[in-house]
């Protein structure tokens, strides 16, 4: 059988130096939001109205590199499809085989590479000159060939790696991650993309349910649940409630049938078991939670939720009324807990 590998650190020398990794990137990005602030502010403003006219003007992003800069790139375009730009991702060396078609004339293209003098990506450039596209560099070396060759240079400069002895990727790779997301959010907020637009392009997730699902879609029908009146003596309420869907909740309503006055949970039930004797000689009016908060049936599910859960006092129930004030149905936490 081999052998197994002693390892060379102890448990916290490992943790000291993910700590290390951790903190070293962290920097990086703290000291480019500096630049940002002052020497490279200029940049960005210009990057970013660029853009913004690019996609006004019916255009497209197109993001570009390869390697691991390639990467970063398909994550940034997948980060500006989902706020509402425009975007795809072009690997240069595709782009040299027939798939520069992808770019039109009113098009921006961003192009990743940290040293800046990539080969592939240089390659790329005559075409994109020939086509009067726009280019941002997002580039470590402000002084290298694709800075000098494009329009606009975001900085995305680190002082070293994480790796200590291999230059491998890292801290760059996760600083240029991360002035994708300040571009993608940036022209997001510009365009005045709505928390509806985004959940329409998330129709498939948690996002999308969160965004876009209503009480109606979800709550228990009016049906589903016991309505009694006030008056309506306890055994008849405990004898009924088993016999609904819902089955832990009734609603109270006034004489005309139409709007809630109360709820009767099963808490409410023990409770009021435990306190008064003659328990079925109660009334439902004896034994409700009054006036209770309710929700409107055209609401987001999100908003009811959170009405629940910054209530003062505890609420793992809401009648659903429609703009009459009529009780159509009732939402309940675990309803909302198991979607959203």
């Amino acid at each position: 059988m081999p052998s197994t590998p002693t390892p060379t650190m102890t448990s916290d020398e490992i943790i000291q130096e993910a700590s290390r990794i951790l903190l070293q990137e962290s920097n990086a990005l703290a000291d480019c939001a500096e630049r940002l602030r002052h020497e490279n502010k200029d940049q960005f403003h210009q990057a970013i109205y660029r853009l913004f006219q690019t996609l006004d003007r019916g255009g497209k992003i197109v993001v570009t590199g390869v390697g691991k800069s390639g990467k970063i790139g398909e994550k940034i375009v997948a980060t500006l499809q989902s706020t509402g730009s425009c975007a795809v991702f072009l690997h240069p060396v595709e782009g040299l085989h027939g798939d520069l078609g992808v770019i039109q004339a009113n098009d921006t293209v961003i192009a990743i590479s940290y040293s800046g003098n990539t080969e592939e990506v240089l390659r790329l450039m005559p075409s994109l000159r020939k086509r009067n596209v726009s280019v941002i560099a997002l580039c470590g070396n402000k002084n290298s060939r694709l800075v000098k060759e494009s329009d606009i240079w975001l900085d995305g400069h680190v002082k070293s790696e994480a790796c200590q002895y291999i230059p491998a990727p890292t801290t760059s790779t996760t600083l240029a991650l991360a002035l994708g997301d300040a571009v993608a959010i940036t022209l997001m907020e510009l365009r005045g993309f709505t928390p509806q637009s985004f959940a329409l392009n998330h129709p498939g997730g948690s996002l999308g349910r969160r965004l876009l699902l209503k009480v109606k879609d979800i709550m228990y029908h009016i049906s589903d649940v016991l309505t009694v009146f006030m008056s309506t003596k306890m055994d008849r309420v405990v004898a009924e409630m088993m016999d609904y869907k819902c089955n832990s909740v009734a609603l109270v309503i006034d004489d005309s049938g139409h709007s809630v006055v109360g709820v009767i949970t099963s808490g409410d039930i023990r409770r009021a078991i435990a306190l008064r004797g003659q328990f079925f000689e109660l009334n439902a009016n004896d034994v409700m939670s009054r006036n209770p908060v309710t929700c409107f049936v055209d609401d987001l599910a999100n908003e009811a939720k959170r009405l629940m859960e910054e209530s003062d006092y505890s609420i793992s129930t809401l009648p659903v009324v429609d703009k009459n004030n009529k009780v159509k149905g009732l939402l309940t936490f675990k309803q909302l807990e198991e979607l959203i």
